[in-house]
């Protein structure tokens, strides 16, 4: 909510001295989110004067249309002769009233003005528009051209009221009060101790029998409904200048008189108003629920086809406007038009005031994607109250602008409604804040927001009709502590119990992370969000476990409205956005839940707020929600060793992903099986599948390798870009939980090379698998080093693998004979598992 410093200080008298850096301080310490102040004309500098042209010459010969203009500005120049200018803009005539900038002044954005030669002609200022001096929108893209009663000469600064300062509020959904200037400045005369000049504190006509007439269906949507008529507007009325330029404060655009004049209220008193043209409205204004089929062309031309639980109002023909949205096109007002017959235009006008539903108008404008001003405030509240004031203000501007009669019907229908009570303890703010307030300043504060307090020690307080969210004691125990400030709680660190910490799986969390990033990877945090088109892109099969999704109802974004299963949609987005960006050597790992749905649907149940949840209670809403394992990911594109005078660098492959899985296991203290696989995503020939033992079963948790060229094809990926991902969960409960530390002996290593010839499908993890087991305790480590193939030399569909075995004892220095019977040993037990034999 964007709030102009001169509006508010009509309705409170602030220090003439206070700037709005000043007021901005004030009302961040009464809990408003004032996030910028913008310092209006701060830059810009005269003389900027009010002129009438006096003459326009056409040039010819130019590629757009240029003209040369006389304006009389006064005494402004210092002669009184006429200005001589040059400008391109078209809407504009002679006789016309202009703002003309002459030399030596400055512009918004530190744009000087001199005379200058241009077109051929010596240009002596500027004949300015709104963008030129940060108006904002005015709607006409063009020369402001000022009402024909305005002063030759006058000064533009003081008349367009172009220097002020703009307070920028975000406004939280619970206080729709501050949507106003009303409520603004009631803060700011609490905040200043002050009194306010409330603007809907006016003499309202009792509504009567002679009213338009209004028939409400739905008091629950609609519980209060105010209609006044107006006759006799003339259409060629426009709104005066000061009304514009207040609604280009608040960021609004100036559109007709009588639309302006409803905005402008709002922006007072933060009432939505509609006005429809009187004429168009055919019989009794009705208030229902749209049925079924029914349409309804909003005023932005759309045609909406409604919903059963769309709140509307309606006359004898249907539907004329979406209630607390957006009006019809049908009973619009319509703008002035000079024809042959003089001025036509909308001369008689309905003014609506009502109070909907804020539940009903927030589904209604999400529904049809129009979010409006009106429905931004219904949805955040609106003070019902208001609705009466609102609209005799309106009345009583229309009839000063335009010079119409009020009529004296006055239509208002009220659903009966009680007060809303709360009885508070009188020192339940201070057991909130832990300070001493005492029962006179709680009292004092509550009165000062709008609050009616009677008792003693439990106070009765009725919350005033502007503060719907004012509905519990903890609700006004915020108010007594916003308003003494925040600022004056006192600060008390909590004092945890000794002995806790991280959980278990915190920890291990931070190990995976700390050694993927000395890996050399970068964590890369991604919204678990997903479409549902990516599994297509991955490809994955139709019945693949992981296309089974958990859908939001409420996505942020309708092209990702599914929870992901799987971490590679994420990863592999950013690692794209990276390399489109020019970083194309890339390694990107990410540890996170996936949800998985389960079997059968539950519900969960509502906690209870005034004790601890049973343990069966938090089990219950437990099982309501997905399966989420946490799972750790990385992806891997362009080189993994930098090229420089050192070497010629070395591309990442499919083993850097496997050698990734193999450091995230060494974290799990878990021992990962590592054998030829296929899935999904993953180039066939180059895919480890990823199996951990637990429980004496195999489970396989993960995969690794090379995407498959389709894949990286559908998501525009680099060639050859590699990636792993592991169920964390399922390592952590295989592994026992202690990483696994080398174990350093004092006695030299004994170091056995061995070649093996083994058929060509014999996978390389089943061999060293073998060798591992029959050469025992004394093995320390086992490396393969070399795989290769010669069908001369070793036959057909034959392989070699060449593995280093080192062994070592801890209490003794092995032998040559020991190392050699234990490496004999291990080629024995691979001869018999495998088929393999020593090379040569």
């Amino acid at each position: 909510m964007r709030i102009p410093l001169s509006w508010l200080r009509e309705y409170v008298d602030l220090p003439a001295t206070e700037t709005g850096r000043d007021v901005q301080e004030k009302l961040v310490s009464a809990g408003l989110e004032v996030e910028t102040v913008e310092q209006l004309g701060a830059d810009l500098k005269g003389p900027l004067v009010v002129g009438q042209v006096l003459t326009i010459e056409e040039l010819e010969g130019f590629k757009k249309p240029i003209r040369f203009c006389t304006v009389d500005v006064g005494q402004a120049n210092g002669t009184g002769e006429p200005q001589e200018i040059v400008c391109g803009a078209r809407n504009f005539a002679v006789g016309d009233k202009v703002v003309v900038v002459l030399p030596g002044a400055t512009l918004p954005g530190g744009f000087s003005i001199a005379a200058r030669k241009t077109y051929g002609k010596t240009s002596h200022g500027m004949i300015c528009s709104t963008d030129e001096l940060g108006m904002g929108d005015d709607g006409t893209h063009g020369i402001i051209v000022l009402p024909p009663e305005t002063e030759v000469g006058r000064d533009a600064i003081e008349l367009l009221e172009l220097v002020d300062e703009v307070l920028d509020i975000a406004v939280t959904a619970n206080r729709g009060d501050c949507l106003s200037i009303r409520g603004v400045a009631r803060e700011a005369a609490i905040a200043y101790g002050l009194p306010l000049r409330d603007p809907a504190l006016i003499d309202v006509p009792a509504p009567n029998a002679y009213g338009y007439p209004v028939q409400v269906s739905d008091p629950f949507g609609c519980d209060r409904f105010t209609a006044r008529t107006i006759t006799g507007l003339r259409p060629e009325a426009r709104s005066p200048i000061w009304l514009q330029r207040r609604l280009q404060k608040v960021g609004m655009r100036p559109i007709s008189l009588a639309v302006d004049v409803t905005n402008y209220v709002m922006m007072e008193l933060g009432q939505p108003l509609h006005a429809y043209d009187r004429s168009l409205v055919q019989g009794t204004i009705g208030v229902r629920r749209a049925e079924e089929g029914e349409k309804l062309v909003t005023l932005d031309g759309v045609e909406r086809k409604l919903h059963a639980e769309d709140l509307v109002i309606t006359d004898e023909r249907g539907p004329i406007g979406l209630a607390g949205v957006m009006g019809g096109a049908n009973t619009e007002i319509a703008d002035h038009e000079v024809t042959e017959d003089g001025v036509n235009g909308t001369t008689d006008v309905v003014i609506e005031a009502a109070h909907f539903d804020a539940v009903s108008v927030a589904r209604t404008a999400r529904r049809h994607k129009l979010l409006s001003e009106a429905s931004r405030r219904f949805e955040r509240g609106v003070d019902p109250q208001a609705a009466a004031a609102a609209a005799q203000r309106t009345v009583d501007l229309l009839v000063l602008l335009a010079g119409g009669t009020a009529e004296a019907g006055v239509t208002e229908i009220i659903a009966p409604s009680a007060p809303r009570t709360i009885t508070l303890p009188a020192g339940h703010p201070d057991q909130v804040a832990g300070v001493d307030y005492g029962r006179e300043t709680v009292v004092r504060r509550l009165q000062e927001v709008g609050c009616d307090v009677y008792g003693q020690d439990e106070l009765i307080v009725t919350a005033p009709s502007w503060r719907p969210d004012l509905t519990e004691p903890n609700d006004l125990a915020e108010e007594v502590i916003r308003l003494e400030g925040y600022e004056n709680l006192p600060s008390t660190l909590p004092k945890p119990p000794s002995g806790r910490g991280l959980t278990h799986r915190q920890r291990l969390h931070r190990r995976v992370g700390r050694a993927l990033a000395g890996a050399g990877y970068v964590e890369a945090p991604n919204y678990p969000f997903v479409s549902e088109q990516v599994f297509d892109q991955l490809g994955l099969d139709a019945d693949d476990p992981a296309r089974r999704v958990v859908k939001l109802v409420n996505p942020l974004s309708d092209e990702e409205p599914a929870l992901r299963t799987t971490l590679l949609p994420g990863l592999l987005n950013a690692l794209r956005r990276n390399d489109g960006r020019g970083s194309h050597d890339l390694t990107l790992f990410e540890t996170g839940l996936v949800f998985l749905p389960r079997a059968e649907r539950g519900t969960a149940v509502h906690l209870p707020v005034d004790r601890r949840p049973t343990d069966e209670e938090i089990a219950a809403l437990d099982a309501a929600l997905p399966e989420q394992p946490r799972h750790v990911a990385v992806v891997l594109a362009g080189a993994r060793e930098q090229a420089g005078w050192w070497g010629k660098g070395r591309p990442a492959d499919w083993a850097d992903a496997v050698e990734a899985a193999r450091t995230v296991a060494g974290e799990t203290g878990a021992e990962l099986i590592v054998r030829k696989g296929q899935y999904g995503p993953w180039h066939p020939g180059r895919c480890a599948e990823l199996v951990v033992v637990a429980d004496g079963t195999e489970r396989v948790v993960g995969h690794a390798g090379e995407l498959h060229p389709r894949v990286l094809k559908a998501l525009g990926l680099p060639e050859r870009t590699c990636a792993m991902e592991l169920d964390l969960d399922a390592l952590e409960t295989a592994g026992d939980g202690v990483p696994q530390a080398p174990a350093i002996s004092t006695f030299p290593v004994a170091t056995q090379d061995v070649a093996l010839v083994v058929d060509r499908p014999v996978p390389a993890a089943e061999v060293e698998a073998a060798l591992r087991e029959g050469a025992g305790e004394l093995l320390e480590s086992i490396r393969l080093f070399d795989v290769y193939e010669n069908a001369e030399q070793l036959g057909e569909g034959r392989k070699s693998l060449a593995y280093a075995l080192r062994f070592r004892a801890a209490d003794r220095t092995l032998t040559v004979d020991e190392a050699s019977a234990a490496r004999d040993a291990a080629v024995t037990l691979a001869g018999e598992r495998t088929g393999a034999v020593l090379r040569g």
